[in-house]
């Protein structure tokens, strides 16, 4: 019995060991996180494009802070009356937030 719990366990490990974690791309983290639902990268839908929110931003200093706070927070008023839900880190985790914003960020 203690041979099979002990080659289980080895399996499981080995199982592990075997995945890597990965951030996601940009454009994974905007398809599982939703932004697609209301942002379009080159035109408004709900929300602005990822080219209207680079373009407004341009030149900001501490603005993939200021950005990824507002995301994680979610909004309104910044680009008319329709709300933005807060983002949790369930839906999107910081460091893939962080990679996004810094992608729109850079849309031309």
């Amino acid at each position: 019995m203690r041979v099979l719990i002990i080659f289980s366990m080895a399996v499981a490990v080995s199982s592990l060991a075997g995945l890597s974690v990965e951030a996601a791309t940009p454009d994974e983290s905007y398809n599982k996180a939703g932004c697609v639902a209301c942002h379009l990268k080159d035109k408004k839908l709900l929300g602005p494009s990822f080219k209207d929110i680079a373009a407004k931003y341009k030149g900001q200093g501490d603005v993939v802070a200021k950005l990824t706070d507002k995301v994680r927070k979610g909004g309104v008023g910044v680009y008319g009356p329709i709300p933005m839900p807060a983002n949790t880190p369930e839906k999107i985790n910081d460091s893939d937030l962080k990679a996004l914003v810094e992608f729109i960020l850079k849309t031309p």
